[in-house]
């Protein structure tokens, strides 16, 4: 999955910039996990009392808010943090339908798109192994361009499957 939460236009720091905004920290605490919410608090009281000292200190308590933020977020998530990211950066086609779907409250636009991926990419894999089926026995090579496509085939369905029926959060 692409990590947009580390990105300067992503959920993590746009939580954070609503929360120096409103002044409570409540709007990025639900990014991090609760082991992480003494660190987040008081890295933005921090924050909060350098922002008063001019717009560089400002600049650069609001870009070390964010970078705790992220990093706390991603470590609650089991992975590195990298750094932040630009904004804009090109995340698909997907999360940008998914984020829209989901301030209108109807998910069919995102349904709709990642049934119809689903489909077209699952029939290239299938009709790859259908092709490749009625290879000569005695043509091994054939036999494993065959086996390896319809592993690919059948294992990428069911790793499908199974991300889709999980109950793991993000």
């Amino acid at each position: 999955m692409a990590p947009h939460c580390d990105t300067m236009d992503g959920p993590v720091v746009s939580a954070c910039k609503k929360a120096l905004k409103m002044m409570d920290v409540n709007y990025v605490l639900p990014f991090v996990p609760e082991t992480a919410e003494k660190e987040l608090s008081q890295s933005f009281n921090k924050t909060l009392r350098a922002r008063k000292l001019g717009e560089d200190a400002a600049e650069v308590a609001d870009l070390w808010f964010f970078e705790t933020a992220v990093r706390l977020h991603r470590e609650g998530e089991g992975a590195p943090y990298t750094g932040l990211k630009p904004a804009g950066l090109d995340w698909g086609p997907v999360v940008p339908r998914a984020e829209e779907d989901i301030e209108k409250g109807d998910p069919n636009e995102t349904i709709g798109f990642l049934k119809s991926v689903l489909e077209e990419e699952l029939r290239k894999k299938f009709d790859e192994t259908r092709s490749l089926k009625n290879y000569d026995l005695e043509d091994v090579e054939a036999a494993r361009e065959y086996t390896e496509s319809m592993l690919h085939f059948v294992l990428s369905s069911h790793h499908i499957y199974k991300y889709i029926i999980s109950s793991e959060k993000h």
